[in-house]
């Protein structure tokens, strides 16, 4: 069963008939983007598609949904994949989540640790920090110092922004003593 199936007769009536037709435009696009195989007039029916979501989206304008307009980096990115197909040939499914997720553990979770003041040097450090302790870890249990199913050196607090990370651990994570220098 595919979106159009289900997806679209689930919206038709409840919002205007141009978002249907916008949504249903990227439909189009996204299921001719991820064919195998590209010949002259999939590429035109790929640049059609992407015409008719850029007239249609205009509704979520002109409803107030997005007033301002629109100006999102991944949105952006579909005009160029008519010429990274032909350059490239063809994607085969490509996902951008992958390059997401990186971001959240290169970019965000350093920025929250950070104290935010010219914090670019304090994350750079952090990512630094991070991959040697992961390359340590890697050296370890190739030389049987850990055990393969050892969990990763640091826990994050799952993306969960609020949380303090000072607070009390849920559960122990060094199996180590600290005794702190008397000040």
């Amino acid at each position: 069963m595919t979106l159009y199936q289900v997806y679209l007769p689930a919206i038709r009536g409840l919002v205007p008939p141009q978002i249907v037709e916008a949504i249903r435009a990227l439909l189009d696009f996204c299921y001719l983007v991820r064919r195998n195989d590209f010949d002259e007039d999939t590429l035109d029916m790929i640049d059609e598609a992407l015409g008719r979501f850029h007239h249609h989206r205009e509704v979520f304008r002109t409803t107030g949904v997005r007033p301002d307009g629109f100006s999102l980096p991944r949105q952006h990115s579909l005009v160029h994949y008519r010429f990274n197909i032909e350059l490239f040939g063809a994607p085969n499914g490509l996902c951008s989540s992958i390059t997401e997720s990186r971001h959240i553990t290169a970019v965000k979770k350093p920025w929250r640790r950070s104290s935010k003041y010219e914090a670019l040097g304090q994350m750079l450090l952090t990512n630094q920090r991070l991959d040697k302790l992961a390359a340590s870890q890697a050296d370890f249990i190739e030389r049987g110092m850990l055990p393969h199913d050892r969990p990763p050196p640091l826990h994050d607090n799952d993306g969960q922004e609020d949380e303090e990370e000072d607070g009390p651990s849920d559960g122990e994570r060094v199996m180590a003593h600290v005794t702190l220098a008397r000040t």
